[in-house]
């Protein structure tokens, strides 16, 4: 039985096993501070990107390329993952970053049993969760996950140089209005946007509480910015493939998958001498 792609923390307790917690949270040290109890660290640039590669070029791939599948496959067999697992990915930014690009890059892997925290880490307080800053037990070892390739779609970069063009389609840019707009950037050496894309940003999905909105709510979002167009025909991204990742998962709890994912996002575009639009 499949569950996810959302879990609210007091659904946890009830979970039988194998369940794996996984702590998405960016960079070593918030999770070393604190963690729900058991969880791994799954860091958004070591373990769910290529970010830290000797010689990255964000003009090739943006500036979270995903890794290999067999490199996937492998740090899923470390973790503990198998085919039987269920895997429940949490953050503190509502699975902005990274419990979404987990829980896509599970999935993309065929893995069903995959969940995002709904509300992450302030939710699982809220319910009485404690933190710990212990060190789970060793986890034993299990076989490279089998993944063949990526299952999902995805769309390069002169792929999406068609698509903008295509009125069959549309290209989603999920940042927020004032870098789409090309008002500011703090991650790129150029602000702006890709020509002919759309703006929904992904902090939309949520409600003011940190959770997503009910699955109704967010089917209604998402059929009148597609107007028509079929989530197939949709392209999904953001400044380097992370938070498209939460798009994409909000398109999924409303009943709407089948969209893609453009992981080298603005951040690859903008380095590629391509158009820039602002305004």
């Amino acid at each position: 039985m499949t569950f996810g792609p959302l879990i609210p923390p007091e659904v946890l307790r009830t979970l039988a096993a194998p369940v794996r917690l996984l702590d998405a949270r960016p960079g070593a040290e918030p999770y070393a501070a604190g963690h729900l109890a058991g969880a791994l660290h799954a860091d958004m640039d070591a373990a769910l990107s290529t970010a830290l590669a000797p010689g990255l070029d964000p003009a090739r791939g943006g500036r979270h390329p995903l890794p290999a599948p067999a490199a996937w496959a492998a740090q899923l067999g470390a973790w503990g993952v198998g085919p039987d697992t269920r895997v429940v990915a949490y953050d503190a930014a509502g699975g902005g970053l990274a419990a979404a690009r987990l829980w896509w890059m599970l999935r993309a892997a065929g893995h069903e049993q995959v969940a995002v925290l709904d509300g992450g880490l302030p939710a699982a307080q809220a319910a009485g969760f404690a933190l710990t800053s212990a060190a789970p037990p060793p986890v034993p070892a299990r076989p490279p996950y089998p993944v063949a390739g990526w299952k999902r779609p995805l769309v390069d970069v002169a792929a999406v140089e068609r698509l903008v063009r295509d009125p069959a389609w549309k290209v989603l840019d999920v940042r927020s209005r004032e870098r789409w707009r090309g008002e500011t950037d703090p991650f790129e050496p150029s602000p702006g946007r890709i020509p002919g894309t759309v703006n929904l940003p992904y902090a939309e999905n949520l409600g003011p509480d940190g959770r997503f909105k009910p699955p109704a709510v967010l089917r209604s979002m998402y059929l009148e910015l597609l107007g028509g167009t079929p989530p197939e025909r949709l392209a999904v991204h953001c400044g380097s493939g992370i938070t498209a990742c939460h798009t994409l998962l909000a398109l999924e709890a409303a009943g709407l998958p089948g969209a893609s994912l453009y992981v080298g996002s603005y951040s690859e575009w903008c380095r590629s001498g391509r158009p820039l639009a602002r305004g």
